[in-house]
């Protein structure tokens, strides 16, 4: 099993011998409804578009996760599964293959890579999004994603999983409350799923942020201070903060399966 992070939300696995690319932006700048002095991202150059992804996997709908100047690059044919508010994005691009997963809603990709969904970040008072339990079918093994650190009382009976990627850090707005949930939702999911590698996602690499609302904010954390949490907690999970662009195996055994 290999990933390699684009920096922000952007990964792709190769699992089961299969290309998937999670919520991607890898070209142009990163803007919010078209609003760039209320938030910007920027980065000093565009990442390669990978080659032969045999599936798109979006989690939600914001421009964050379904990026839609990356997506009108990509190629249309592309197997698309995505949150019911991220199909609409790829659909209105023109995307021919894409598959609706709700909440509970389970896709088998070549019969290699089992993708199943699970409630994953609210966005308002009434949407939440996806987040995703990825499972390699031949040797069992497990990658869950949720990039903002709403995770889901069913992924218990998925327990152990091997690998996650969820944020370390708190972003936080005065008023309105936690953008993305780190330090404390982590250590919860890490005594929960016991997972033998995290990763964190959705802040560092080679992005600068911009506007209003990058003054208002309020972020806390890092990945060393979650690494001595873990070690306070006797927990055994490694940290591992890959560099964007690098591709890299994940150093896994395996283990059990599920019952």
């Amino acid at each position: 099993m290999f990933l390699t992070w684009f920096d922000s939300n952007s990964w792709l696995l190769e699992i089961g011998g299969k290309r998937i690319l999670i919520d991607p932006w890898l070209v142009g700048s990163l803007i919010f409804s078209n609003l760039d002095w209320l938030f910007k991202g920027s980065r000093s150059q565009n990442r390669p578009i990978p080659d032969n992804i045999d599936l798109i996997l979006l989690s939600q709908g914001l421009e964050d996760h379904a990026h839609p100047p990356t997506l009108q690059v990509l190629d249309h044919n592309i197997k698309v599964v995505a949150s019911p508010n991220a199909a609409k994005v790829v659909q209105q691009l023109g995307y021919t293959q894409v598959t609706v997963l709700a909440h509970g809603e389970t896709f088998t990709l070549n019969n290699q890579v089992e993708i199943k969904a699970f409630p994953g970040s609210p966005i308002g008072p009434t949407l939440i999004e996806n987040s995703y339990l990825l499972k390699e079918l031949a040797s069992g093994l497990t990658v869950y994603y949720e990039p903002h650190g709403y995770h889901s009382p069913q992924l218990q009976q998925a327990t152990p999983i091997d690998v996650v990627i969820t944020p370390f850090i708190d972003m936080t707005l005065p008023l309105l409350g936690p953008i993305i949930k780190g330090k404390n939702s982590s250590l919860e999911i890490v005594k929960s799923l016991q997972p033998q590698v995290i990763l964190p996602t959705a802040a560092g690499g080679d992005v600068t942020f911009e506007g209003v609302l990058m003054k208002l904010i309020q972020t806390k954390g890092s990945a060393e201070e979650f690494r001595s949490l873990l070690e306070k907690n006797n927990l055994a999970t490694r940290v591992l903060e890959p560099k964007p662009g690098d591709r890299f195996e994940l150093p896994l055994e395996k283990r059990a399966l599920a019952i």
